[in-house]
């Protein structure tokens, strides 16, 4: 194919505005490329015209028959649909470039993930001051559960009167009017832990009225609590009619393969009876969340912890070192924020000269530390990932230590096509374009006004021109915040936010809004 045969040749961009304003006169011609739909068809030659922001014409056009103001040659490199991940983390008022998404080649990100999202009661308020601002990628917004317990003041506790349900059902619908997506749960989190299913099912119903779907960090994603939590998140589904996606799936301390093909059956069977379920992964081996992860729930709110250490110290201490061990050691926990930030919990208890149980219940606290776990295996992830269903995710941000939020996308392509030759190009594309545009409905043109995830006339102008032997994700956890490299064009709407690899200040991104039905 053409990228492959001329990987040395670099893309040239010609300015020439035309003298005159004519009908014909469009924004960028890209010539010579080789073109991935995002399908997971076969890839095909083409050149493409973008005008306002649109992929105006795809065929094969000559730069003298077309009066155009960039033309980019393409030859030599593919061209992509902007990746689109589907769990990712950040503040888009804080950072609204997000240059680590768009260097690694993300060109639209979900917002409001595991159950916590920005906007409150007033999404749609939230909606302009980020547009306002301006934003690198577009933003697609997800409603939080664990958020609108908050919201409505609901007490921690399983079994809420139904005022609470009925205030946060209006909350929902209220948020999908103003253009959200859907809703996230974070089950194994504060707020989220305490509600139940008849819960889950009422909210979801809600969502399920607007074609909304429901993405959630399951109850507990252990080995021995996988299949029950997929199992609830499945039976929300049914519940309620809603569609359901499991977000970042994976098996904590699960080494045994089999043991992710039990979790897809589950996923498969489901699907046979007519459930919309689908699920997304980053690939790494290590998770990242606040260290509240290994201490028990009779240790967290509402519990007082305070309280707790007095009273029950040698049971919380017995408990710590036996869920650390079970997650490969004090060795496999490292630090993402200071004072311990690149420190391994193992580290920290050497640096303070006291057992590392008692580093957790005196200097830090289940609310004092977010930390990295190295406690899955590759080869069941590698199962996951192998899966039509489950396409690609960062579950990162700009902050995060963790390379997640910088390199996903790029190590896919990298690692799992290039030298593991796990996924073909063509497959791989697909997972981090066609297929969560569809899982959330970005290509369904009844769904958003512009469609987009796709490389077709009339769909949002989100490409990528790239060489793919060339892509290298940089991000370390010793280095967590390196670019990744090798996407030499980024497109948002039309406009390159990356051009000829040099990044620049465009903010062309919007808030997609899928429309209310």
């Amino acid at each position: 194919m053409k990228y492959l045969l001329s990987l040395s040749l670099s893309l040239l961009l010609l300015t020439g505005c035309s003298d005159n304003n004519t009908s014909n006169s469009s924004d960028i011609l890209i010539l010579n490329g080789t073109i991935a739909d995002g399908t997971g068809g076969d890839f095909y030659d083409g050149d493409i015209i973008i005008r306002n922001g649109l992929i105006a014409e795809i065929g094969n056009f000559s730069p003298e028959t077309v009066d155009v103001k960039q033309i980019i040659d393409a030859s030599g490199k593919l061209i992509t649909p902007g990746f689109i991940d589907t769990h990712s983390h950040g503040d888009a008022l804080e950072t609204p470039r997000f240059n680590n998404f768009l260097s690694m080649g993300v060109t639209t990100i979900t917002l409001g993930q595991d159950g916590r999202s920005p906007g409150g009661e007033d999404v749609a308020g939230w909606m302009n001051s980020v547009e306002a601002a301006g934003i690198g990628p577009n933003i697609v917004h997800f409603v939080g559960q664990n958020t609108l317990r908050q919201l409505v003041d609901a007490p921690r506790e399983v079994g809420l009167d139904p005022h609470y349900i009925e205030q946060m059902q209006q909350i929902i619908s209220s948020s999908m009017q103003a253009g959200s997506f859907g809703m996230t749960t974070g089950l194994e989190y504060d707020h989220g832990t305490f509600a139940d299913l008849p819960e889950l099912i009422a909210l979801a119903e809600t969502v399920g009225e607007y074609e909304g779907l429901v993405m959630s960090h399951i109850r507990s994603e252990d080995d021995d609590k996988i299949e029950e939590s997929i199992i609830e998140l499945l039976d929300q589904g049914r519940g309620s009619g809603a569609a359901v996606h499991v977000s970042h799936i994976k098996i904590v301390y699960g080494n045994d393969p089999s043991r992710a093909e039990d979790v897809l059956a589950l996923l498969d069977e489901a699907r046979n009876e007519g459930l919309a379920v689908t699920a997304d992964l980053y690939p790494y081996v290590a998770s990242f969340t606040g260290i509240g992860i290994v201490f028990p729930e009779w240790a967290l709110p509402p519990h007082d912890f305070d309280e707790i250490v007095e009273t029950r110290r040698d049971e919380l201490a017995e408990f710590l070192r036996n869920r650390i061990h079970l997650r490969n050691g004090p060795e496999a926990t490292l630090f993402g924020t200071a004072p311990w930030a690149g420190k391994t919990l193992a580290e920290v208890a050497d640096e303070l000269n006291k057992p590392f149980e008692d580093v957790l219940i005196d200097d830090i606290g289940p609310r004092g530390a977010s930390a990295a776990y190295f406690v899955m295996n590759e080869d069941v992830m590698r199962r996951f990932l192998a899966d039509p269903n489950v396409m690609i995710s960062s579950d990162g941000s700009p902050t995060m230590r963790h390379p997640r939020g910088y390199g996903s996308f790029a190590r896919i392509i990298h690692k799992y096509v290039h030298d593991a030759e796990l996924l073909s190009l063509e497959e791989a594309i697909h997972k981090m374009t066609g297929l969560p545009a569809q899982t959330l409905g970005l290509s369904d043109q009844t769904s958003v006004e512009t469609p987009r995830g796709l490389i077709r006339e009339g769909f949002a102008a989100d490409l990528l021109i790239f060489d793919p032997a060339s892509v290298r994700d940089n991000a370390t956890f010793e280095n967590p915040h390196a670019y990744a490299e090798g996407f030499d064009w980024v497109i948002v709407n039309g406009q390159p936010v990356i051009a000829d690899s040099e990044k620049n200040s465009n903010l062309p991104g919007v808030v997609v809004k899928q429309n209310a039905n």
